[in-house]
């Protein structure tokens, strides 16, 4: 048995809220396409959305839509968006350990190891996540440096002041915003980055609009209000260096997706709506530890 195998095999139970463990219930039990058919491409599996201009020849009808090349569109323009986090994750260095917060099927751990080769920790609230997860890692002999935990990302148990850098990719609308910053403040070391790319609700139009209502029930979250990521942070000692709005930068993948019939899901036109009626904002938030 590997180290990641008893990571995954034998850490207790994490402590979960009765929707917690409806989150949990909902990831054990997700088998969806646009998750696992585009991951299939090269074994990176992530479960965010996509940036970037769309190249529309994919969907040539003249030349026969081909639904292999706009998976393979789609999953490019979502590695563009991993890429993007783990650019912003400061000056690595292969002794530095990361933390991958709500990690999923663990692209993103991968994605930062294979650009720094640094060490990584992801911890999910599925245990079947972080099984595959950690399956992966062995078939890319990685697994001595990138492990998956199956623990609550609000008390995870691993080692204070241990981590250069940390992060949340599409998964802070799970979580109370306060005690998510305070144990990434715990676990990173003084200066350390924190890096968040995230979907929040832009509270100068006022409450949730009706279209972060629905994404809300469709993935069982609750998606924050902008304003309270930078609150929430600055009451947690973490301090943001750079903002960036990528709202304009996600909807060409949404349109997108919209047309890949094989693979879409239903709530499309829901994003593509509040994005651009203005209510809801995909953005990126850099923050430094102190």
């Amino acid at each position: 048995m590997t180290i990641a195998d008893a990571e995954t095999t034998t850490a207790p139970v994490p402590s979960q809220s009765t929707y917690q463990s409806r989150v949990a219930d909902y990831w054990n039990a997700e088998e969806n396409p646009v998750n696992l058919e585009l991951g299939k491409l090269d074994d990176l599996y992530h479960h965010h959305y996509g940036i970037g201009a769309v190249d529309r020849s994919v969907l040539d009808q003249g030349s026969g839509s081909d639904p292999d090349r706009v998976t393979a569109e789609l999953h490019r323009l979502e590695q563009a968006q991993a890429d993007l986090l783990a650019s912003q994750l400061g000056d690595l260095s292969p002794a530095d350990r990361v933390f991958d917060a709500g990690c999923g099927r663990g692209g993103g751990s991968v994605v930062a190891h294979l650009r720094y080769g640094c060490h990584a920790d992801g911890v999910t609230l599925s245990r079947k996540q972080a099984d595959f997860a950690n399956e992966q890692a062995r078939k890319r002999s990685i697994d001595q440096q990138v492990r998956y935990h199956h623990r609550n990302m609000l008390d995870t148990g691993l080692d204070t002041g241990a981590y250069a850098a940390s992060w949340n990719n599409e998964s802070t609308m799970y979580v109370e915003l306060d005690l998510l910053f305070a144990e990434h403040a715990r676990l990173l070391r003084r200066g350390g980055r924190y890096v968040t790319i995230t979907g929040c609700y832009n509270d100068t139009y006022g409450r949730a609009s009706r279209e972060v209502s629905l994404i809300n029930a469709h993935y069982i979250c609750d998606i924050h209000p902008r304003s309270e990521y930078f609150r929430a942070m600055a009451r947690n000692r973490l301090v943001p260096v750079h903002v960036q709005d990528l709202t304009a930068d996600t909807i060409p993948y949404w349109e997108l997706r919209r047309q890949a019939r094989h693979l879409v899901t239903g709530i499309e036109e829901t994003f593509l709506n509040a994005y651009r009626n203005g209510s809801f904002q995909y953005l990126l938030i850099v923050a430094d530890r102190v």
